[in-house]
């Protein structure tokens, strides 16, 4: 009879994604989890974190070459994490250690045609970094986000704080599709960019840009929707990439036929509001891409049970039991004092630490928590039927690989351990499930 591997990650840290004892076939006890192959649902394009300017200076120059090479293969490699899904910050993000764009001009100057646009900024270390994880990982997919215009572009004239101004939005369109053939030039062709990475947030200390759901639906459809359907090189478009607090914003772009004719799909960020909503805005537009774009762990949440239920409940189970075919983290590398960075954030936690001055990789809860879905489900599994067991606190999502074998992701959220019978195709495979516990 086949066999069932199991790897396991318990509530008090002791466990972390480590190998069980194999199930097998046995009488039915318990707890009925049922999985249904025959039921499909969304084809999946993977699980990874974003390659801001910090992450990428980290996985270049502060780790000998030995080690810098171990780490990539770890990350990105088949019998690592096996992460095959990252994002992209176009220009600075407050995780970079001066605030650029890749248009930028002295005051009182414009460059609509784009003679002055200039990848110098990636070319450092993100284009690099990015093309030793393709290396190791040649299925690697991209997402890319701005967290501003060029300054020239907004009514504020600074990265900082400011909208894209009316007479902005051809030239804006330009700069995306330059930024695009560019990666395509480096090896590194985009499949996702969002409009505005968290358009309803103005950052007071680091690039960002307000852009109302109007001012969104007219971009994409006047500018960018078109500009980007011209370029051999297909990049679909998101919407939102913000919070789960806001689900009025993506709808209101949606509802706009012009622009709707253009967006693939609706990503979100985990900040604020209820995860719920994901799904709520799939119904309405079944025909929409569901993502989830950013999270970020941080010193805020230091218990380690807590903050691994929290997560695999809100950042894997429930935006793919919504329809999402895939989950972004935040950084994926920072060093030991939380960056570098300028501005923004000054506790948070990538999904490995380097400590420059020691040369050590730790591997924080982020690590488990994405590798409990990136090693197993491949890209190109689909999401199948799984129902049973909620009512006593389990949560799961279950898929198909393209080569045929089934995973289960799920977690026990209850307070006492759960006896579960998971049931496949009229076999039964019992497991015991300790309170807390996070399993595939």
């Amino acid at each position: 009879a086949p066999r069932a591997q199991v790897w396991a990650s318990s509530a008090d840290g002791a466990r972390k994604l480590a190998r069980q004892a194999d199930l097998a076939p046995a009488a039915a006890a318990g707890t009925v989890l049922t999985i249904d192959p025959a039921r499909t649902d969304q084809r999946v394009v993977g699980f990874g974190a974003a390659m801001t300017d910090a992450s990428a200076e980290l996985l270049q120059v502060a780790l000998p070459p030995a080690r810098r090479r171990a780490l990539y293969a770890e990350l990105f490699g088949r019998q690592g994490l096996a992460l095959g899904f990252v994002r992209v910050p176009i220009g600075a993000s407050d995780f970079s250690r001066r605030h650029y764009s890749l248009n930028d001009l002295p005051p009182g100057q414009r460059d609509p045609g784009m003679a002055r646009f200039s990848m110098a900024g990636p070319v450092r270390f993100q284009i690099p970094a990015l093309q030793a994880a393709r290396r190791v990982n040649p299925g690697l997919v991209l997402m890319a986000s701005p967290w501003s215009a060029p300054a020239w572009m907004k009514d504020s004239g600074s990265l900082i704080t400011g909208r894209l101004r009316g007479d902005a939005h051809a030239a804006y369109a330009a700069y995306f599709t330059r930024y695009l053939d560019a990666m395509t030039r480096a090896g590194l062709a985009v499949a996702y960019v969002s409009v505005q990475n968290e358009p309803a947030f103005e950052p007071k200390d680091y690039p960002g840009m307000r852009m109302s759901a109007g001012d969104r639906a007219a971009f994409v459809a006047t500018a960018l929707g078109p500009a980007l359907a011209r370029r051999r090189q297909r990049t679909q478009i998101l919407e939102w990439d913000h919070n789960w607090d806001h689900p009025e914003e993506p709808l209101a772009v949606l509802a706009d036929p012009a622009a709707r004719r253009f967006i693939a799909g609706v990503a979100w960020h985990c900040y604020a509001g209820d995860p719920k909503v994901m799904a709520e805005v799939r119904a309405a537009y079944p025909d929409k891409q569901v993502f989830f774009s950013e999270c970020s762990g941080g010193n805020w949440s230091p218990n380690w049970g807590e903050a691994m239920g929290w997560m695999f409940d809100n950042l894997i189970i429930a935006p793919l039991r919504a329809g999402s075919r895939g989950t972004l983290l935040w950084n994926l590398t920072l060093d030991e004092n939380h960056g570098p960075h300028l501005g923004g954030c000054g506790d948070c936690r990538a999904v490995v630490t380097i400590d420059r001055a020691r040369g050590t990789v730790t591997r924080n809860l982020e690590y488990y928590v994405l590798g409990h879905a990136s090693r197993f489900v491949r890209p190109g599994a689909l999401r199948i039927a799984s129902h049973g067991g909620e009512a006593a606190g389990a949560a799961h999502a279950a898929f198909r690989n393209p080569d045929g074998s089934l995973v289960l992701l799920a977690r026990n959220g209850g307070k006492a351990p759960l006896a579960l019978a998971i049931m496949v195709q009229g076999k039964a495979w019992p497991l015991t499930m300790p309170a807390g516990e996070i399993i595939t």
